[in-house]
């Protein structure tokens, strides 16, 4: 079964992380995606991460979808102008966009007061995780909005309720996740009169390439890094919250969720999806119920 056959997506910022589980899974349920981001199998990033666009793209491939990796820096207005363009060129229509660019791990310095933290390095998150997503609203909701029924999916940290009860050291990171949220409920003002849905999206904690890195395991051990971090039991796979996109955008009634922030363990509960390993993991129930209260690191009943 194929429900997203016909329709076409754009993941901004694909390359890795959730945007690459979030295409993926795009792919698996049919859809063709254009998979953004800067670095290519020709060219490195910032960032120094060996995964590419085109890994991405071949994985959406190997999921039965079509991925389509294209170039662009979202900073720059031209290259997402050009996207867009190209889009519309080809397939006429754009039923999907996701929001994804951030690219600012390594700009963070945790636990850091805001006149200790790097400002050059606070600003610079700012605007890859705030005026990216703006400048691609910019240029991509013209053609999202010639049909209805079309999806925007900001993607967060945190969901607007844990947010609001929990500051998110230091200061920029906390502008950089809650903003986006705010950009969410502002689009779905915008769009409702198209007849389209905005909404905020966060996944749970993610077992990104990064932090499989960090905590030095693979996906197939994963379990290993709770000897150093007991509470990572409670993470999941960048393909959970894809897999909360692909029920989003194949749901026929949608809009009941404009404006709305969700989190893939809630998405989970709603329309029935797993994990990869069959299981359905509700972080951000657990970190405030067990991790934030303080209690031995356990996810009975929280996957």
């Amino acid at each position: 079964m194929k429900p997203l056959e016909g329709k076409v997506a754009l993941v901004a910022g694909g390359t890795r992380g959730a945007g690459r589980g979030i295409a993926m899974e795009l792919g698996a349920a049919g859809a063709t995606v254009y998979i953004t981001g800067r670095t290519t199998r020709n060219e490195i990033s910032e960032y120094g991460r060996p995964e590419t666009i085109e890994e991405t793209a071949d994985l959406v491939n190997n999921l039965g979808g079509i991925g389509i990796a294209v170039q662009v820096d979202h900073l720059i207005h031209e290259q997402v102008q050009s996207l867009i363009e190209k889009i519309e060129k080809e397939h006429g229509k754009l039923d999907i966009l996701v929001n994804d660019i951030w690219g600012s791990e390594y700009l963070v310095d945790w636990d850091t007061k805001v006149w200790e933290h790097s400002l050059k390095k606070g600003l610079r998150m700012l605007r890859l995780a705030i005026d990216t997503h703006l400048i691609t609203s910019h240029y991509a909701l013209p053609l999202l909005i010639k049909n209805e029924g079309g999806l925007v999916i900001e993607m967060a940290d945190g969901t607007k309720e844990y947010n609001n009860e929990n500051y998110r050291l230091p200061m920029f990171y906390d502008l950089a996740k809650t903003s986006v949220i705010r950009i969410a409920e502002g689009l779905a003002h915008e769009l409702e009169q198209h007849h389209c849905t905005a909404v905020s999206l966060t996944p749970g904690w993610m077992r990104s390439e990064i932090m499989l890195d960090h905590y030095g395991v693979k996906e197939e051990d994963w379990r290993n890094a709770t000897e150093k971090e007991p509470h990572f039991v409670i993470s999941e796979t960048p393909r959970y919250v894809g897999r909360a996109v692909a029920a989003l955008a194949g749901d026929p009634e949608v809009s009941r969720w404009n404006g709305q922030s969700m989190s893939s363990g809630k998405l989970a509960q709603v329309y029935g999806f797993t994990d990869l390993d069959g299981s359905q993991p509700d972080c951000w129930r657990y970190l405030v119920e067990v991790q934030n209260a303080g209690k031995q690191a356990n996810a009975t009943g929280y996957r």
